[in-house]
């Protein structure tokens, strides 16, 4: 009897297990059922639901979400502005002076976009286009009025799709180009053995007597110097500490060949270079234009370049040949002086002080000098006194010079003007007011010296 009662008590204890083994098994089947891999998460139900959604262009709960994607309806959008798309979206911008219309083509990031055959259609003219492919479409001879142009469409590029108005005008203004950023080069964009070919014609009439020696020290002279690329690298504390009152530094020429604007290469390094050695300066520019509109360009070429730094000393438009076979060289007398007063205008409405530089074969022959009195005169003569008889600001006497921290000759200059150079004359100082303190506009003649 106690096996059977015994055997009878572990079978009981058995159903017992199983049963509750078996009501904790259904309790929990979902979970089981998770574990074997046979049942999907709500997570990821809802997971796969929102990214169905996604893929149907719905975001989140807004089901009109949609409309904000520009693709929804078309793979390829419409471009709509120069900052919304990069690499291959090209804009254009305009400009003009008088009778006259530029069109510069852009990619996003404001660079020129050449060597692509881009056109334009203008309302009334007709099919510009971009011929010689240097990112740059010119016209003129235009009646004054308002012009509507559009870009034409073109393989590989994304082209605005709207028309822009620009007005043409009958008379020109004297005023900085703010386009004219688009249009400087540098040396390594042209061949400038074929473009600077500047001559000077104060050598030609040079007699032999000329001083070459660097008369600042010991004396009541205000002695500088003018330089270029030609002088090569400057070690500007060592000009400094030479005595040298001022530098007048070529900023930039236009191209006797080509007639492109192109920047000295030395240019920067100079002007940055003189003012950090605590000397004064000022610039010219090397002019080969043909017109009044590239005069102006000249101008704005200088300002651009000019604006960020303090120049205390004249902007002077450099008169001179380019060898005889320049693009400018067979102007006459009266077609090179209103040329060149295009420039000094221009220049002069920027608030910046003027003025001409040439020998005096030059400035007696070449230019009308009484047209252009109300500006400054910088001489070229290597004589021991000068020829000139009229009057004169800055005398350039010889270009023979040296000075400690130049390797190469270099022109020396005795100035005759008062110049304040306690004033910050850059843009971020509030610029140049125009006015050389104390200066009358003349020097005595040689008579009077």
């Amino acid at each position: 009897m106690g096996s059977k009662r015994l055997r009878r008590t572990l079978v009981a204890v058995v159903m017992i297990f199983l049963m509750i083994t078996t009501v904790i098994f259904m309790l929990n089947w979902e979970l089981v059922e998770e574990k074997l891999g046979g049942k999907t998460t709500t997570e990821e139900v809802t997971a796969e639901v929102e990214e169905t959604a996604t893929d149907k262009k719905q975001i989140g709960d807004d089901l009109s979400a949609f409309l904000q994607d520009e693709t929804f309806f078309d793979a390829e959008t419409q471009y709509k502005s120069i900052e919304t798309y990069s690499g291959r979206s090209v804009s254009f911008i305009m400009s003009s002076v008088a009778k006259d219309l530029r069109i510069m083509f852009l990619d996003s990031s404001g660079e020129l976009v050449t060597g692509t055959p881009f056109s334009v259609n203008i309302q009334e003219l007709g099919e510009y286009t971009d011929e010689d492919e240097d990112g740059i479409i010119y016209i003129d001879e235009l009646r004054a009025g308002e012009y509507s142009v559009s870009m034409n469409e073109i393989d590989g590029y994304r082209v605005p799709n709207t028309v822009t108005s620009i007005k043409v005008k009958q008379e020109i203004e004297y005023r900085v180009l703010d386009s004219v950023e688009y249009m400087m080069l540098t040396e390594r964009d042209v061949d400038a053995d074929e473009e600077d070919t500047e001559e000077k014609g104060a050598m030609q009439d040079a007699d032999g007597s000329e001083n070459t020696e660097f008369l600042s020290a010991g004396s009541d002279n205000t002695v500088g110097i003018d330089v270029s690329k030609w002088n090569e690298t400057i070690e500007w504390e060592a000009v400094a500490e030479a005595g040298v009152d001022f530098a007048i530094i070529r900023c930039g020429y236009r191209g006797s060949s080509s007639g492109s604007l192109i920047i000295d290469p030395m240019y920067e390094e100079n002007i940055e270079g003189a003012i950090e050695a605590g000397i004064p300066v000022g610039v010219y520019f090397f002019t080969q234009a043909v017109n009044e509109i590239e005069a102006i360009e000249e101008a704005s070429m200088v300002i651009n370049l000019i604006r960020d730094y303090d120049v205390d000393y004249p902007v002077f438009l450099d008169s001179e040949s380019a060898g005889g076979s320049g693009r400018a060289d067979d102007l006459d007398a009266d077609e090179r002086t209103t040329i060149h007063k295009a420039f000094l205008e221009t220049i002069t409405s920027a608030g910046y002080a003027t003025g001409i530089y040439g020998s005096t074969n030059w400035l007696e022959k070449q230019v009308d000098m009484d047209e252009l009195s109300d500006y400054r005169t910088w001489l070229a003569e290597y004589t021991d006194v000068p020829s000139y008889d009229e009057y004169y600001h800055m005398w350039q006497y010889t270009s023979k010079g040296s000075i400690d921290g130049i390797s190469t000759n270099v022109d020396l200059n005795i100035c005759y003007m008062n110049i304040d150079t306690s004033i910050d004359h850059s843009s971020s100082a509030g610029g140049y007011s125009g006015v050389v303190s104390g200066d009358t506009g003349n020097v005595p003649t040689t008579d009077e010296e």
